[in-house]
Order: C-alpha cells, then sequence, then structure tokens
C-alpha cells in the first residue's frame, strides 16, 4: 500500500511516470515503429535518467524530493533578476522577510560571490530608512571571531560564546537531519546551538557541538510523569560536557503566552523518549510554569539551575510585554541578590513552526523595543554589568547585529538564517509535516533530501561569512568590538525631512536611576507599581 502512495504521490508523480513510461513506450515501439513513439521513449529515457541523477546528488534538497519537476523551479529562477524577485515576493506573501536578506543567506551558505553592482535597490529616503554611521578614520579591519564572557558572579564556569549562536528551534519542529546539521555547522564554525524547549535529543548530541538547553514550561527530558520539574533528571542532562548554559524559557516572540499541543499521533518514539512523554498521548506544553509562581521563586529556580549543572551559566528567555512584569523580576534581584547568568531577549517578529495569526502578528513586543527595555532597566537597577544580554528576533546580516548591539544586546541569536543555510525555502508548510527541504518535517522520505555534511558545511559558511563582514562593518565605523558599539552610531529617518540617532529615539538611562526615583516615562509608573512577590499588578493608568 505504501508503494502504491509512493507511486502516485503528487512531488514524485512526473518522474515516476517517466519510468513506467519507459518499459511500456519501448514495448509499444516494437510494435508500433512510429517516429512519436521514438521520441517519446527518448524523453522518457533522458527524464528518468534526470530523476535518477536527482535523487543522488546531495547539494540541493529540493531536487531530491522533487525530482524532475524540481527543475522548473530552478530554470524560473534563472530566467531573470525581475521574474526571481516577483516569485520570491509572491511566494512569502504577507511575510515581512526582506529578499536582500534572503539573498545574502543563501550566497554566504554557498561561499558565492557576497557582492551587488549598481549600488542600494532601498528607498533610502523612505522613514524607517536605517543606516549606520562609517567614520573619516577607519579601524583595521582584521579577522575577529568576535567571543563574550558569559556568566555572573555566582557562576563557576562560564561560557565564551560566539556574538552569533543558533537561535532556539526544537526536534520535533525541525527534522533529525536539520538538527544534525545545525549542530554539526556550529562545531565546525565554533558557535553554540539553543536545543529550543523540545528536549536535547540525540541528534543535538551526534556531532558535538556547543549547545544551550532550554527548558520550558513541559520540562522535556527533565519532567516527572506529572509533567513537573525533576531536578534529578536536569542535573544528569545539564552534567554532559556539551551542554554550555541552561536557559529557561517563560515566552517566545512568535507566540508569548501561549502555550502549545502536540498532537499524540505525532508523539514518535523518537519525540517519546527525547522529551520524556508517554508514546503516541498528546503532548502538552502549558502557557505557564508550574515550578514557580512569583518573580523571587523565579530568580531561586534559575539559582537552581545553575546549581545543578554544576555551575554553568544559567538564564532566561523571554519577549516583553507587560513592562512591571518585568521589572518586578529586577526588584526581585535587588531583594534577593540573585540574578542569572544573562537574558535572551525574543522580539514578537520571530518565527514559529505554527501559531495563531493574532499572536504572530499582535502579541507581544518588537525586539528592538523590548531589548532596550530590558538594557535600561538592568542599567537603572545597577545590574548591567552583572547580566549578558542576548537579542533574537529576525537577525540575519551584520548590520541586524550592529542594530542590536546598539540597543543594548551582547550577543546575537538567529534562527531564520540558519535555517535558510540549511535549505529552508519559507513554503510556510512547517505545521503540515510536508516541507519540501526535509528542515521542518518528521517525514523519514523528506528529510532524506536534507544532506547533512552538505548543509553543515553551509551552516558554517553561513557564520564565518557574517561574522567576517561584521567585522568590516565595525571597522568602517572607526570601531574595533560589538562592545563598542553605541546607540550615536546608529540613524533613522522618521519623516521626509527629519532624522534622529538611535541615542535620541532610545535614551539610556543613568546608572541606579530606577532606584533613585527616576522620572522616565518609560519606568516611571511601571517601575512602582511592581512587585517582587507578584507578577500581577493593577494598573492605575
Amino acid at each position: 500500500m505504501r508503494l502504491v502512495r509512493g507511486l502516485f504521490e503528487a512531488r514524485r508523480l512526473p518522474f515516476n511516470l517517466c519510468l513506467l513510461g519507459v518499459p511500456l513506450l519501448g514495448w509499444l515501439a516494437t510494435w508500433y515503429e512510429r517516429p512519436w513513439v521514438f521520441g517519446a521513449l527518448a524523453v522518457a529515457i533522458g527524464l528518468s535518467l534526470l530523476g535518477l541523477r536527482d535523487l543522488l546528488q546531495r547539494r540541493h534538497a529540493i531536487l531530491r524530493n522533487y525530482p524532475v519537476i524540481g527543475h522548473v523551479r530552478y530554470l524560473v529562477e534563472a530566467v531573470r533578476p525581475e521574474l526571481r524577485q516577483y516569485l520570491f515576493e509572491s511566494a512569502t506573501d504577507g511575510v515581512p522577510f526582506n529578499r536582500e536578506q534572503r539573498s545574502i543567506i543563501y550566497q554566504r551558505a554557498k561561499m558565492d560571490i557576497d557582492k551587488q553592482p549598481f549600488g542600494t535597490e532601498m528607498d533610502v529616503y523612505g522613514d524607517n530608512f536605517e543606516w549606520l554611521a562609517h567614520s573619516m578614520v577607519p579601524a583595521k579591519s582584521v579577522a575577529n571571531a568576535f567571543r563574550i564572557d558569559i556568566g555572573g558572579p555566582a557562576c563557576t564556569k562560564p561560557y565564551a560564546s560566539s556574538v552569533l549562536n543558533i537561535s532556539a528551534m526544537s526536534f520535533g519542529s525541525l527534522s533529525a537531519n536539520a538538527i544534525r546539521a545545525l549542530n554539526k555547522g556550529a562545531k565546525l564554525g565554533g558557535f553554540a546551538h539553543d536545543t529550543g524547549e523540545g528536549g536535547l535529543s540525540p541528534y543535538h548530541r551526534e556531532y558535538g557541538g556547543d549547545i544551550i538547553w532550554e527548558i520550558g514550561s513541559g520540562y522535556f527530558g527533565c519532567r516527572n510523569a506529572d509533567g513537573s520539574f525533576d531536578a534529578a533528571k536536569f542535573a544528569s542532562v545539564a552534567a554532559d560536557p556539551q551542554v554550555k548554559m541552561v536557559e529557561l524559557k517563560l515566552s517566545q516572540g512568535a507566540k508569548p503566552g501561549h502555550g502549545g499541543v502536540l498532537p499524540g499521533a505525532k508523539v514518535t518514539r523518537e519525540i517519546s523518549l527525547t522529551r520524556g512523554v508517554p508514546l503516541g498521548i498528546d503532548c502538552v506544553s502549558p502557557a505557564s510554569h508550574s515550578a514557580f509562581s512569583t518573580p523571587i521563586e523565579m530568580l531561586h529556580f534559575i539559582a537552581k539551575m545553575r546549581e545543578l549543572s554544576g555551575g554553568k551559566p544559567a538564564g532566561f528567555k523571554l519577549c516583553v510585554g507587560q513592562p512591571w512584569e518585568f521589572l518586578a523580576v529586577v526588584k526581585a534581584m535587588l531583594e534577593t541578590g540573585i540574578t542569572p547568568d544573562f537574558i535572551v531577549v525574543d522580539g514578537k517578529e520571530g518565527g514559529t513552526g505554527a501559531a495563531p495569526r493574532e499572536f504572530t502578528d499582535h502579541i507581544g513586543q518588537p525586539l528592538r523595543e523590548g531589548l532596550n527595555f530590558v538594557h535600561n532597566a538592568l542599567i537603572g537597577a545597577g545590574l548591567r554589568d552583572r547580566v549578558k544580554l542576548g537579542a533574537s528576533g529576525k537577525i540575519i546580516t551584520a548590520f541586524d547585529m550592529v542594530r542590536a548591539f546598539a540597543l543594548g544586546a551582547d550577543w546575537c541569536n538567529s534562527a531564520r538564517g540558519f535555517m535558510f543555510a540549511i535549505g529552508c525555502i519559507q513554503s510556510q508548510s512547517c505545521h503540515t509535516d510536508r516541507c519540501p527541504t526535509g528542515v521542518a518535517t518528521q517525514d523519514a522520505g523528506r528529510q532524506r533530501a536534507l544532506v547533512v555534511p552538505d548543509k553543515a558545511q553551509r551552516v558554517a559558511n553561513f557564520h564565518r561569512a557574517t561574522i567576517g563582514v561584521l567585522g568590516e562593518v565595525l571597522a568602517a565605523a572607526g570601531l574595533t568590538h560589538p562592545a563598542d558599539v553605541r546607540p550615536i552610531h546608529i540613524s533613522r529617518r522618521i519623516s521626509g525631512s527629519e532624522v534622529a540617532s538611535f541615542a535620541e529615539l532610545y535614551p539610556t538611562l543613568q546608572t541606579g536611576a530606577l532606584i533613585g526615583g527616576s522620572t522616565d516615562k518609560r519606568f516611571r509608573d511601571a517601575w512602582r507599581i511592581a512587585d517582587a512577590n507578584s507578577f500581577r499588578a493593577i494598573p492605575t493608568g
């Protein structure tokens, strides 16, 4: 039955018809000698050979999953740049993802020439256009891996992190081969791979790349049968030398405040073992945590994660929502003396395999506002020097990174960039299990198209090329390290005749200003009602 279904599967139907046509046309040619029969036989043989080549080649996932018919995509792309632009934009209608950024990813991942003739295609006089001010005396551009040490006063095993790492994407959402390629690429390039909340799978461990283990509200991989946190299981997994940091997930940008359910039919044996959930039973990821209920309890839980991991950096990730809730956590830091080693701020523009449209469009703060709010809150509380900040949410290019550094980030995470590096074409079929390139599917036949060694090298290429361009961009501005970037370095056009620097648009608080009673309207009222003993507060305005 499976063989019959495979013969008529749409993605391989043209190839299968050619294969079946060869013997049929050959038989017909022996009885009915007509030129058109021999012509059809020749075409069938040629297309069959082409399809076999497509299945055996290892560089193009589309051709491995769509033999013969997949060439239509590449043929049309090659016709004209204008047509290619139309196809890319129409294929992602309504998705605010820049065509130039996608092109940059492909070029860097494949080590193609990353250059462009004729200058910018962007509207430099349009509202919200942004740029980095260069220097009349550029710095000398040097090869630099740009690493930062993550680990506060209570951390005994700090991690020297790259300033660009793979953002959280779970096994289950991504295929086994996608996880393998990402982690092997991280190993080749010397950067970190965040597991996402789906647990630390065997595929994360296979190639030994540095791991940031993310723990969500489902406590996958460290849970009891009732779904509560299991400290012993956590300590056992966190002790793995491959795990460099542990991260508590409060929310993610694309669907903050939203839990999730993986239907029992999709809970395979592999996912059951990785997540520690029953086979074939709905896997629930609650919207909130059961291990704590107040800001103070949350900080004690993070301290416990650090202790159980043997002193590795412990922190949390969130998409900023109500400002007083985060400020309640800051007050809890001051009251308990416990600070996370890091905080990752996820923007609402971040990606997901599936979420209600209202969540992806309208829930949560965008990265720029959330990141700068957290950065200033820590400065205002006198805690910024104890906590490193990561930023994630549609960070693709070196300029995206520089902009995040200007707003307070110490390092950046990218999900979409590395997904494109392993072959994602943004078909938006992640939730259907029919990903055409084998990236976001558990279908064994489809994920076979993703060849791990080839795509792992592209992951490493994309990272190396982007970090290299980052060095060049910094040097053009007269800077030598991402830590040197300040808000004054970035400008934005706010109207046809007005320009403002980020220093004007995102003013920085004075150190300790919140403790001293800041009157800054961004913080004044929220700080007043924030309570270290509760995430809840009643707004007065």
